[in-house]
């Protein structure tokens, strides 16, 4: 069952607090999580269906993390073939982010950019539920302050831009529901983590979400064979091969509050890169919201 196979453990008398972050893995979690924030531009900018960008997303980076795996570790695949558990692992991590890949990208395409990086991250605030609820974390008083000041610039500064109506609602609904798909995909890496490497998990898991996404892509309307390849090759790059990759690294070395918190950069990101290429203007709201989520990685950086 799905909630077997998830990274639960018992709550027990007493509630755990979380392990205190190291350098090398917030580190990876910002810079992952800045790359993946170029996803929407660039998922914009190609010339296929949103699904299909989703495939050759994973489909071109799959061969490579395949060879990288196996490259690091050779003896990876003698408990994958011992134990099933594992590979069910693998397959729903890679369902999970098929369908958050799916779903994400046509919301993209039907709401503002503002919406779908707002919606999309509420995975931050489902990583923290699930750790209190399941996992039985106690977040200190420093993490949730740099929660809610994640939280509170993130909607500082796409509050602007943000548009809560009729004709943004199937995309707004997308956005979510991807972030509850993306929620699941981190806790079964988290899982994965602890019994194999980076390389291995971030191989498997995309060579599942390619073979669950190409089916969906070729009955999608809309091209399927892009006439330009740099965005999906870019796309393939920064959000699956780098930022993927240094996510999938920092999940097996942080706890759920801090992946939580890391995700919130992007709307920062995202922001930034509106005012440095397409010269929209940061306002003084927004400079605050910028200024919070700053002030909370400093918080948790300690």
């Amino acid at each position: 069952m799905l909630w077997q196979a998830l990274p639960t453990e018992p709550m027990g008398a007493a509630m755990r607090a979380a392990p205190t972050p190291s350098p090398a893995a917030l580190f990876a979690l910002i810079l992952g999580s800045t790359l993946l924030a170029f996803g929407p531009m660039l998922v914009r900018l190609a010339d296929t269906g949103p699904v299909s960008a989703a495939f050759w997303r994973m489909g071109l980076a799959a061969p490579v993390l395949l060879i990288l795996a196996v490259a690091l570790n050779r003896r990876a695949a003698a408990p994958l073939a011992r134990h099933q558990l594992p590979l069910k692992l693998a397959l729903l991590s890679g369902a999970f982010f098929a369908a958050d890949l799916a779903v994400w990208h046509m919301g993209i395409v039907r709401t503002t950019s503002a919406n779908a990086t707002l919606f999309a991250n509420t995975t931050a605030f489902m990583l923290a539920g699930w750790a209190i609820l399941v996992r039985g974390e106690r977040p200190g008083a420093r993490t949730l302050k740099s929660l809610a000041l994640a939280a509170a610039g993130a909607l500082l500064l796409l509050g602007h831009s943000a548009q809560l109506s009729g004709g943004n609602l199937l995309g707004d609904a997308l956005s979510l529901l991807a972030a509850a798909f993306y929620t699941g995909y981190l806790l079964t890496v988290m899982r994965l983590r602890g019994r194999f490497s980076t390389a291995t998990v971030l191989a498997l898991s995309t060579l599942a979400s390619a073979t669950l996404l190409l089916p969906v892509a070729l009955l999608e309307p809309g091209n399927f064979w892009p006439t330009d390849w740099r965005p999906i090759v870019a796309l393939a790059v920064s959000s699956q091969l780098a930022g993927q990759g240094l996510m999938v690294f920092a999940s097996g070395r942080l706890p759920a509050f801090i992946l939580g918190i890391g995700l919130l950069i992007q709307p920062l990101v995202s922001a930034t890169a509106g005012w440095l290429v397409f010269g929209e203007a940061l306002g003084p709201v927004e400079m605050l919201g910028a200024a919070l989520i700053l002030a909370a990685l400093l918080i948790i950086r300690r």
